[in-house]
């Protein structure tokens, strides 16, 4: 027979699949051609346990993935695997009746093999380094002849790089498990960090909590407006933590924050050698955010270039890396958040406007804090407790009597993240002290165009503030009123339900609106 046929054929059936019990299956089945057997054993040895291990065994119908652990004295080898002589490594240990050998009955038993049965084992190892065993059983005594031996021998080299490969491949695929679950541990930490209680939900924040309940469970792009610190990443996490997509990545991208030379890079990633300094290629924020949700926070600072891409990515679900050739497909959220006026930019041309009405599927937008003062005072205790453990204090000091006046009166030009601010500088001062906040008497420099919530005694009526809320959605649907988007579907009423309620506050809609 030709011995290079037998071995290239061997090693290519053990070689085609990833699986190595799959392989060995159709090795199994190429080797019964030339020599009797019915059941194939890998082995890998496990030096620290002092211990074998069968990670698959095989017929030539089928392979199945094992895991049982055999102790070293069970095998009643005397540590000649740890330290076996030189000829060892190039010998077949042949059993062709098994009843009378105990290692082939301890072989035997652990394989719940019949004891007339015949025994090829051979060592696998690496120039001295035992890696492992391999065992081929065939029923009935006297099976094995010499030449079968020769030709078993032949696959000690592929078995041991076969095996090699499957410990490493399932070492990466349990690392990438591990990173996988430290992921989602650490996006829960982030998620509490950075307040998963959302402070207002059930007071001024209550009617963008039901809108998040609402768009949570979909896949819509969603866009997030509100002033500057007004907690539009508190939102957006909201979103992702409340949706199918909550066990994948939550990427943040500041688009503010990154060159512009640099922007297609970062988010779309480049191919080695697309330009000079490229030594690798790289996996753009797009990417990582595959299976999950990418937030695109200051979305109106995004360059026209990265616009039209970010607008493929929406339409198509797939973008090229710089120097690429290929698309990239991708299956990602994207929520967006602005502080900006996008209306505005779109008319100085400063944005797309087929890129507004894609991400304009479901607006949320978020009252500034001067516009919830009833959330104050949950969020000075929460803000307190987070600060006083940050900083090791050993109590929380009260506040003092008129400091939560103070807090209300205040406008809060830079929303809850200067109020966070505001409780942190009040800590350290304080010096164990009630915390009075008695800078907050006037407002800082540059607010004085920013009028406080509270101008007078009508601005606490009910009516006045339905108005104003109506008046800023209808703002946001361009006046629509009824249909998909419009200013009734945003606000949860029905359409004739909120034209009744418009014409009692004196709400012009309709022609009258498009009139004034």
């Amino acid at each position: 027979m030709d011995e290079n046929a037998f071995f290239r054929e061997a090693t290519l059936r053990l070689c085609s699949s990833l699986a190595i019990e799959k392989g060995m299956s159709a090795c199994l089945k190429h080797m019964r051609r030339y020599m009797p057997g019915h059941k194939l054993f890998l082995e890998y040895y496990e030096s620290d346990l002092g211990a074998l291990r069968t990670m698959a065994m095989a017929t030539e119908d089928e392979g199945t993935p094992c895991d049982v652990l055999t102790p070293m004295e069970d095998l009643l080898l005397d540590g000649s695997i740890e330290s076996p002589a030189p000829s060892d490594l190039d010998r077949v240990f042949c059993v062709n009746r098994a009843k009378g050998d105990p290692l082939s009955q301890v072989l035997l038993k652990r394989f719940q093999e019949p004891e007339e049965s015949s025994i090829l084992w051979i060592i696998l190892a690496v120039e001295t380094r035992v890696m492992g065993a391999l065992t081929l059983i065939a029923k009935g005594v006297d099976r094995f002849t010499g030449e079968d031996a020769r030709l078993f021998a032949l696959l000690r080299e592929p078995f041991t790089i076969a095996m090699s490969n499957t410990l490493e491949h399932r070492q990466v695929v349990r690392l990438k498990d591990l990173l996988a679950d430290d992921n989602r541990y650490l996006q829960n930490e982030i998620g509490r960090l950075t307040g998963e209680e959302i402070i207002g939900a059930d007071f001024g924040l209550k009617g963008v909590m039901e809108m998040v309940g609402q768009v949570a469970q979909l896949t819509s792009p969603v866009i997030i407006t509100g002033e500057t610190g007004a907690g539009k990443e508190v939102i957006a996490r909201a979103i992702h933590n409340l949706s199918k997509r909550k066990q994948g990545p939550f990427i943040k991208v500041n688009c503010g924050a990154i060159p512009e030379t640099l922007m297609d890079s970062e988010l779309f990633g480049h191919e080695k050698g697309a330009f000079t300094g490229a030594v690798s290629q790289k996996r753009g924020r797009f990417e990582r955010a595959d299976g999950g949700t990418i937030f695109l926070d200051e979305i109106g600072e995004l360059p026209p270039e990265a616009q039209v891409r970010l607008l493929r990515v929406l339409q198509e679900k797939e973008f090229d890396r710089v120097g690429g050739s290929r698309p990239v497909h991708v299956d990602i959220r994207v929520i967006a958040a602005t502080h900006r006026d996008l209306g505005a930019m779109i008319r100085e041309g400063r944005f797309r406007e087929d890129l507004f009405y894609r991400l304009q599927v479901f607006p949320i937008p978020i009252p500034p804090l001067r516009q919830r003062l009833g959330d104050i005072p949950a969020l000075i205790q929460h803000f307190i407790t987070k600060k006083s453990r940050e900083m090791g204090l050993g109590e929380m000091p009260p506040l003092a009597m008129g400091a939560m006046d103070r807090l209300k009166a205040y406008p809060w030009p830079g929303n809850v993240r200067e109020l966070e601010n505001t409780v942190e500088r009040a800590l350290i001062l304080s010096k164990g002290k009630p915390l009075e906040f008695s800078e907050l008497h006037s407002p800082p420099p540059g607010s004085a165009a920013q009028p406080p919530a509270v101008s007078g005694p009508e601005s606490l009526e009910l009516d006045s503030v339905v108005t104003a809320h109506i008046e800023r959605v209808l703002k946001m649907t361009g006046g629509r009123v009824e249909g998909e988007g419009g200013a009734a579907e945003l606000l949860g009423v029905n359409h004739s339900t909120l034209r009744h309620r418009m014409r009692r506050l004196n709400i012009s809609f309709g022609r009258r609106s498009r009139t004034s």
